[in-house]
């Protein structure tokens, strides 16, 4: 079957409001075919509103992070109703910086991709291996693990959401190291994470659901990757 491809931009802590400004302005001048591919541009939570006011409205606009609470007194923290109010359609759940740096836990994380669904959103979830989990062949278990953490308490959820959902395979190894994923080895991680939703979600939502590759693509690899 065909899925329809999705480019994701991950800016990290990177860029100002006045850099967004000018950064959305440029983009736009390339009048990017919206039907070749769903493009998501995710800047910091400062910069979601500009994003969103300087982009076409094909151009999705997406938030790093988010609460796992609805709201209350969490100094610091933004709720996914915050996210919507300003025009964010789509959240990144589970980077590996969350999860190693923040030490952000599977229960948070389930916590967060019910929050992200239950509101209406798209969630890209993160999953990935280190270099010495890669090393040792522990690939497919420790990405067994990240996705029935995540997904087997929220499972009632997923069964009538998972048009909602893409997962987004990025090696730990390869994120800003220079390294990257050859071809066949993230096709290879792909079919694995496919068969792994088969199990939990059923043959339609495994055959449907989007798995994206993240490390490292440049535009040097990326039609490498993409002809996986």
């Amino acid at each position: 079957m065909t899925r329809r491809p999705i480019f994701a931009a991950n800016w990290k802590m990177n860029k100002s409001v006045q850099d967004t400004l000018a950064y959305c302005t440029e983009f736009s001048a390339h009048k990017i075919d919206p039907a070749i591919a769903d493009v998501v541009i995710i800047p910091p939570f400062t910069a979601i509103a500009t994003a969103r006011q300087s982009l076409p409205a094909s151009i999705s606009v997406g938030a790093q992070n988010v609460s796992n609470q609805l709201s209350g007194a969490f100094t610091g923290e933004v709720s996914v109703s915050m996210l919507a109010g300003i025009g964010c359609n789509v959240v990144v759940i589970g980077h590996s910086e969350r999860r190693a740096i923040f030490n952000e836990t599977p229960a948070m994380l389930s916590q967060k991709l019910e929050r992200v669904l239950d509101a209406g959103l798209t969630a890209i979830f993160c999953i990935g291996e280190t270099l010495a989990e890669r090393d040792a062949n522990q690939t497919e278990s420790i990405l067994s693990i990240q996705l029935q953490t995540a997904f087997k308490p929220i499972l009632h959820l997923l069964s009538d959401k998972w048009t909602q959902l893409v997962i987004a395979y990025e090696p730990v190894w390869a994120i800003g190291t220079g390294k990257v994923a050859s071809a066949d080895q993230a096709q290879a991680t792909h079919q694995f994470i496919r068969s792994t939703l088969n199990t939990l979600l059923g043959p339609t939502a495994a055959a449907h659901i989007r798995i994206q590759y993240g490390g490292s693509v440049k535009p040097d690899n990326v039609a490498e990757l993409m002809r996986k």
